[in-house]
């Protein structure tokens, strides 16, 4: 264990990962932690931050380059196209971008004399190729030969690897988590917040919480603070060094199944499924969230789009809208991980109480004890 203070820079803090990390490793003995993102951040006591554009090369070199406390990176950050969350995910323009990302934030870093001993990345599921393929073999594993198919994943990875090679002095690791969950607002790859509005202007019309999603699919989820807790693992575990680890909560779900904990965590009755798209239902919705926010004097966004992101959009995908079952599973085995010795893990329904609840205590969606006392 290293025993002198290090110092990890987290790259997209205001994301669902980027934002558990910052809060994890800032309660970390031993450690400093400093944010890096496009906007601004919220931060824990003690925590520093840069706000920066990463596509902004002679930003981030200057904003880099000469720093020589910086001994890890957590790179959490993605750059996602604007209302194309899912189709862009084969654009070559956004794979570029992503690399160019990494490539800014990590160069400055890796010179002669700095400080630099680890980088993690993020990949996931898509590593598999789940966007594409209508079934792949499960449980996926780290150790096969890479799906054919063009991804940012392979940019930054590959860039990852020559540079270590030629430099020695850090190491990497790579995290594969399956879907994430937190209660990080704005995000585009986080359901919670859009599922929680959703949820909300439906109580506000007498509704019940109906299932929007199409035909069930065995699959596995991962919550935000384990995988902030697996990165604080990497960073000093010499089992984790130039590894690639899939990680999820431990556990399998089922949309339909978790759906009666939602409601409960939520305080609705369930109602019966209505399958439907939720980026098309939220999308027009902008004034019944203003009145909803008014009603309950809630600290959330007025503005819909900043507090749920193309959450919707990412929720849809999940949920399986527009998709005719059966659905094969999609599991990936997180064996490699617990052998190298990083344990942890959550039960998916508690995860789903833990973050509408979050969410309900921070004033960010309403609870079912303001519901009736408004009546």
């Amino acid at each position: 264990m290293t025993t002198s203070r290090q110092t990890v820079l987290i790259v997209g803090a205001t994301g669902v990962v980027g934002q558990a990390c910052l809060h994890h490793f800032a309660s970390l003995p031993g450690w400093n932690a400093m944010g890096v993102a496009r906007r601004p951040i919220t931060l824990p006591p003690g925590v520093g931050s840069l706000q920066l554009d990463l596509q902004d090369e002679a930003a981030c070199r200057a904003a880099l380059a000469g720093r020589d406390d910086i001994t890890h990176v957590v790179y959490a950050a993605v750059y996602e196209q604007p209302g194309g969350l899912v189709g862009g995910w084969r654009d070559q323009e956004q794979m570029r971008i992503n690399l160019q990302m990494l490539r800014n934030v990590v160069e400055p870093l890796d010179r002669p004399g700095g400080a630099l001993r680890h980088v993690t990345i993020m990949q996931g599921g898509k590593a598999y190729g789940v966007h594409i393929h209508p079934q792949i073999a499960v449980p996926a594993r780290e150790r096969w030969p890479r799906d054919d198919h063009e991804n940012f994943y392979w940019l930054q990875e590959d860039f990852l690897r020559e540079r270590q090679a030629r430099s020695g002095a850090w190491h990497f690791t790579i995290m594969r988590p399956r879907i994430v969950f937190g209660d990080a607002m704005g995000s585009h790859m986080n359901p919670i917040p859009a599922i929680g509005v959703y949820a909300w202007l439906r109580h506000e019309q007498g509704l019940p919480l109906a299932y929007p999603g199409g035909p069930p699919r065995v699959n596995q989820a991962v919550d935000a603070d384990l995988i902030a807790q697996a990165c604080a693992w990497a960073a000093e575990s010499p089992n984790a060094r130039n590894e690639t680890f899939n990680l999820e909560n431990g556990d399998v779900f089922v949309w339909q199944n978790v759906w009666p904990v939602v409601a409960d965590a939520l305080g609705m009755p369930v109602g019966e499924p209505e399958p439907q798209s939720l980026a098309t239902a939220l999308a027009d919705q902008q004034p019944a969230w203003e009145r909803l926010v008014d009603k309950y004097q809630l600290a959330a966004p007025r503005e819909l789009a900043a507090f749920i992101g193309q959450g919707a959009t990412y929720a849809d995908f999940q949920m399986n809208h527009g998709k005719a079952g059966p659905l094969p599973p999609v599991i990936m085995s997180s064996v490699k991980i617990r052998q190298a010795g990083f344990a942890a893990c959550m039960d998916t329904e508690d995860m789903f109480r833990k973050w509408f609840g979050q969410l309900q205590q921070r004033r960010l969606l309403p609870s079912a004890t303001q519901a009736r006392a408004a009546g």
